[in-house]
Parts: C-alpha cells; structure tokens; sequence
C-alpha cells in the first residue's frame, strides 16, 4: 500500500507540473488591428501620463508633453517583451496593470522622465513601489525634466478641462 500511495503521489506530481497553468481572464475593451490580432489599452497602476493631446509650458512657449509621453512610451515597449502584471482593479473601463519592460517598471520611467506623475494612493498595497514612484518624481522634479522643465497641470485637472495659458 504505501509502494501505490507513492507512486500516485508520483503520478499525481507529473501531471500537475506537466498541465498547463489556469488561464487567466479579464474582461476589457478590445479593438481588432487585423483579422487575427486583437489589441487590449491597460491603465498603468499607480501613474498618470500627460493625455496625449496635453500641452505643457516652457520659458519659448507650449510644447506636446502630452504626446511626448506616448512616444516615451512607444519607444520603451517597441520590439521588447513586456511584462504585464493584471490587477484586480479597472479604471475609465480599462484593465489596470503594471507593466514591466527589459526588468524597469514602465512607470517608474515614465514619472523619472518628467512625463507622468505618481498617483500613489492606488499603491497602498505596495508601499515599495509607492516610494519609488515618489522618490522618481522628486528627483525629476530637481532635475527639471521633462514636464518640470516648466508650468503642467496634472492630468487629471486637464481632463476636466483646465488649460494653461498658452493653450487657450
């Protein structure tokens, strides 16, 4: 008997490393690029990009910050393999994620390039990341990059329809 009960145990081993992993579901707005390809927009946790239509302020006028910050973004997942970790929570009907390219977290290199800023309130269950998304932000404050460079509203102020001077 114990000789079976091993062996079943054995068996039972294999066939649990050897099954495929449980899919993982999520329900999302989807959009076909092509017959066979469908495309998923994930928010990023924690973080809020320029909109891509923003303009920001330096000293010689307005600039596309906005648009700016989805290139930074293009640039950084174009030909590379993503990681793309789900939450359990969506925002404005999106899935949101924290995306993860060549080992740097997306965006924490968004904020560090003076082009989205931290929403940490959304990371109370990862104060880790949650002080560097901070500690991103301050330093590019100090070095004046990107957005900082200048006068920005946050994001969210601009999609309530605050503008800068210079985009009236």
């Amino acid at each position: 008997m114990r000789h079976t009960t091993g062996l079943m145990l054995a068996v039972l081993a294999m066939s649990a490393a050897g099954s495929p992993a449980r899919p993982q579901t999520f329900d999302a707005q989807a959009r076909a690029l092509d017959g066979d390809t469908v495309a998923v927009d994930f928010r990023l946790l924690g973080v809020d990009a320029f909109e891509r239509r923003q303009l920001c302020q330096k000293v010689a006028g307005c600039w596309q910050c906005g648009k700016s910050a989805q290139d930074f973004a293009a640039i950084a997942l174009r030909s590379k393999k993503a990681t793309i970790q789900l939450t359990p929570s969506s925002s404005y009907g999106r899935p949101v994620a924290i995306v993860t390219v060549d080992g740097q977290d997306l965006g924490e290199r968004m904020i560090r390039a003076g082009l989205a800023v931290p929403e940490t309130q959304y990371l109370r269950r990862d104060s880790a990341r949650a002080a560097r998304y901070q500690s991103a932000f301050t330093q590019a404050k100090a070095r004046r990059a990107g957005a900082f460079a200048g006068t920005w509203l946050e994001p969210s102020r601009w999609r309530h329809g605050e503008r800068l001077r210079c985009e009236r």
